[in-house]
């Protein structure tokens, strides 16, 4: 045995490179950021490459290793600058996000130093730093002090948490499953729908609200609603608002909303994924009256905050609820059990007991760069969106509503419908195959739309001008 130990040993502690090593990985690890940053406008912002997944599937997993100068080698041909760019300037598309460089610094080191961030008792440091974020975002938001909430993995986790909170904060159990209602339009993000699902609510009474013309929830239709669902005996159960929807960046009347919740005693979530962020630009926080008399919200910080991915964040008013439907106790934690709930564990308002250390790379980005420059960033892309939505408006380009946020829709118009749509796949199309701009595309009551959602920080006046010159050219294409 003692043998067999040694022989173990000898393999095992390869896992443990020497300093000559390590320094080498870094250096090359270095290098290889440095360049897709600096090099970050020569890749094309999204390109097809057949190749791309044979190359990944000629690197099997062997019992030998490989060299660190192949794999990143095969990384940048296969992942780094194949599909959509999301990290570049000329991605206007889907709701972008842009990857900061303090984000990845942070990411590094809670990476190397595997500080566990789920348990205070584990590490009072890292669970305190989360909680100095929640803080910090539940004060944007206008929340009370003794709110509470987590960084997720997204805004689909974010939502979860709220949503099963929501479930027994309000005592929905099984039986009454099928009796109490959820309102929210067709503006409402998908993840509403899948955590519902998944929180065991799907038998739930959805109702769709008509919109007005602007797309905002008609709190007329809402009321009247509730009132239709009150006298046959069913239970309103929960509001679901965008503030920053998707497809078009509105914002419902968070204001008249709450007072609907309130009235009829209603949990009230603001999914504000997207926009939430807005609220550190002095000009739009007005747009978001209200979201401080929500129960829940959702702000993901890889959008407005430019994070990396792997960064959403959910704020909730109810301490208690969330504590009753997500700490845990069990035999092998025992040696946490001493702690109170009043030191914050992200574990204890979270599905997620073993999670990565996302406070460092929100808390690194803060505090290198201050908040001034991420206001300016947003209150430049509120402007950018502006602009272009009036200058492609002038190129002869049919528009959607006046911008609130940063996303715009635009079209080439046609009598015809399904002509009209067929046209502006085709302007998607010569886009993409383009390589220069990526935007998304939507369909709203079977119209096709572009669809430009200006959110990384690295786009500036002049990619959007270089969007436009390329739709004034294909305007001009015979």
């Amino acid at each position: 045995m003692k043998t067999n130990l040694l022989e173990l040993e000898q393999w095992s502690r390869k896992l443990e490179p020497d300093h000559q090593t390590i320094s080498n990985w870094f250096e090359q690890m270095t290098a290889y950021a440095h360049r897709f940053v600096s090099k970050m406008d020569d890749i094309p912002v999204y390109r097809e490459d057949k190749e791309a997944i044979d190359i990944l599937e000629s690197l099997t997993v062997e019992e030998e290793p490989r060299k660190l100068e192949e794999l990143l080698q095969r990384l940048y041909q296969s992942v780094d600058t194949v599909g959509i760019n999301p990290a570049g300037a000329r991605h206007m598309g889907y709701v972008p996000g842009g990857g900061v460089i303090p984000g990845a610094v942070g990411d590094f080191i809670a990476a190397v130093t595997n500080r566990y961030a789920g348990i205070h008792y584990a590490n009072p440091g890292a669970a305190h730093m989360e909680y100095l974020m929640v803080k910090w975002m539940a004060e944007l938001v206008g929340y009370p002090d003794d709110a509470v909430g987590n960084l997720s993995s997204g805004g689909s986790m974010a939502t979860l948490t709220a949503i099963t909170t929501a479930r027994d904060h309000h005592r929905i159990t099984p039986e009454r499953i099928r009796t109490s209602v959820v309102y929210l339009t067709r503006q409402v993000h998908h993840c509403i729908l899948k955590a519902l699902r998944i929180a065991g609510l799907s038998e739930v009474v959805l109702r769709i609200i008509p919109m007005q013309d602007d797309f905002t929830m008609d709190i007329k239709a809402l009321q009247q609603t509730i009132e239709d669902d009150l006298s046959n005996q069913l239970n309103p159960f929960m509001l679901v608002a965008s503030a920053g929807s998707t497809d078009l960046g509105i914002i419902d009347p968070l204001n008249e909303i709450a007072d609907v919740a309130g009235k009829y005693e209603c949990w009230f979530h603001v999914d504000a994924a997207y926009g939430g962020f807005f609220l550190l630009v002095e000009q739009a926080k007005k747009l978001f009256s209200g979201i401080d008399r929500s129960d829940s919200v959702v702000m993901d910080p890889h959008k407005g905050l430019f994070l990396p991915y792997g960064t959403g964040a959910v704020i909730i008013k109810h301490r208690k609820s969330v504590l009753a439907t997500h700490a845990y106790r069990a035999n092998y934690m025992q040696d946490s059990f001493s702690q109170d709930y009043d030191d914050y564990s992200p574990a204890d308002f979270s599905p997620e007991l073993t999670r990565h250390f996302r406070g460092l790379r929100m808390w690194m980005s803060l505090q290198l760069f201050g908040v001034r420059p991420f206001r300016a960033a947003l209150q430049e892309k509120l402007e950018l969106t502006q602009y272009f939505y009036e200058k492609v408006s002038a190129l002869g380009y049919v528009t959607g509503p006046k911008p609130t946020l940063s996303v715009c829709l635009f079209r080439i118009d046609h009598p015809d419908t399904n002509t009209a749509n067929d046209l502006n796949q085709q302007l998607t199309t010569h886009l993409q195959q383009g390589g220069q701009i990526y935007l998304s595309t939507t369909t709203i009551d079977n119209v096709f739309w572009l669809r430009i959602c200006i959110l990384v920080f690295r786009t500036h006046r002049e990619h959007v001008d270089l969007l436009l010159q390329i739709l004034a050219d294909y305007r001009q294409t015979p």
